[in-house]
């Protein structure tokens, strides 16, 4: 029983890894999603922690069912052959481009906090992300086991201080409620499984039995939705949080300046445990290839990539990655999970 709940917790670790990156990290995204309104915004992240621990429970089970070393095989099923090599397709391209995204990301954090070149930055985490791969789902699960524990006791530490100093959820800056608020923890659990789904797919095929695979799904929401609350909260609590490009660093380089070193090592262990759940997504897609050689070409392009400006590339395909994503939770819903199990 020990040895599945551990099993279990290494699987809900590296899917909170997967979703938490930058975005999560700085508070922008949690704003764009939930915190801009209000109060309501807390009823979408109880909505999307619900779908995290659900559909990603359904979508496990399926990997599991079908045996899909990679998310190839999955969306074959989900969409159809024909439909899912286009989708794949997209899929990849994205995944290469958040990825990129995260490893530029990485080389700010170097550049602008530690004052050393942002090529130097990116190179060391190639270097710390390639010695990891090299250990395969092994260094997945152990960079994830030491980071997740670090974010949400960080999280909590953030919120017990508002709650002591009884500034808890105080005046903040807000839209009124909309459409949009019903449908922002929808696309958000959307965009986020299908982003997990890479890392998700193959660790559920390898996982020793379905009650692992339950538990650690089960587990991997409850987290997510636990940290999701206490950052919203954290964020709902200040005055003006919308005017700031990265919310939460202002927040803690404020009231929390001694948490400050240690927030921005929290904020690289997040970029850092996405650019791995996405090299090691590519990798499993891309297993008929020679391990080493794949990684050296693989990090070869996201360096390129990182190194330049593709907005206009990823203002094109998000829309269209949103789309197939709303599609892609619809299927998980609906889609019935093979009878034939692991």
């Amino acid at each position: 029983m020990i040895k599945r709940w551990l099993a279990a917790w290494q699987i809900a670790a590296v899917y909170v890894g997967t979703v938490v990156g930058a975005g999560f990290a700085t508070g922008k995204e949690i704003i764009a999603f939930f915190t801009q309104y209000g109060k309501i915004g807390t009823m979408g992240v109880l909505i999307s922690g619900w779908l995290f621990a659900w559909l990603g429970m359904r979508m496990m089970m399926m990997a599991r069912a079908l045996r899909a070393s990679s998310y190839k095989q999955l969306n074959d099923y989900l969409f159809g052959k024909t439909a899912s090599t286009f989708v794949t397709f997209i899929m990849t391209i994205m995944i290469v481009g958040v990825t990129s995204v995260m490893l530029s990301g990485a080389g700010a954090l170097f550049e602008e906090q530690l004052g050393l070149p942002k090529p130097l930055g990116m190179l060391a985490t190639i270097v710390l992300v390639f010695a990891v791969m090299l250990y395969d789902a092994k260094g997945l699960f152990a960079v994830n086991v030491f980071v997740v524990p670090m974010m949400i006791l960080f999280s909590f530490v953030l919120l017990g201080k508002l709650l002591l100093g009884g500034e808890w959820c105080g005046p903040s800056s807000s839209s009124p409620s909309s459409w949009s608020a019903f449908f922002s923890p929808l696309s958000y659990a959307a965009f986020n499984l299908a982003m997990a789904q890479p890392v998700l797919v193959p660790l559920a095929s390898e996982a020793e039995d379905d009650r692992v695979v339950k538990w650690g799904a089960l587990l991997g929401g409850i987290l997510l939705t636990s940290i999701l609350l206490s950052s919203h909260f954290v964020l709902l609590s200040f005055p003006h949080v919308l005017r700031y490009e990265i919310p939460m660093a202002e927040i803690v380089r404020t009231f929390f300046t001694y948490f400050y070193w240690l927030y921005l090592f929290i904020i690289y262990g997040e970029i850092f445990t996405s650019i791995i759940g996405g090299v090691f997504g590519l990798q499993r897609q891309f297993q008929a290839f020679s391990s080493t050689l794949f990684l050296a070409i693989l990090f070869l392009i996201l360096y390129t990539i990182s190194s330049f400006r593709y907005g206009s590339l990823l203002s094109f395909l998000y829309p269209m990655f949103g789309y197939i994503s709303l599609l892609f939770l619809v299927l998980l819903l609906f889609r019935k999970i093979p009878q034939t199990s692991k």
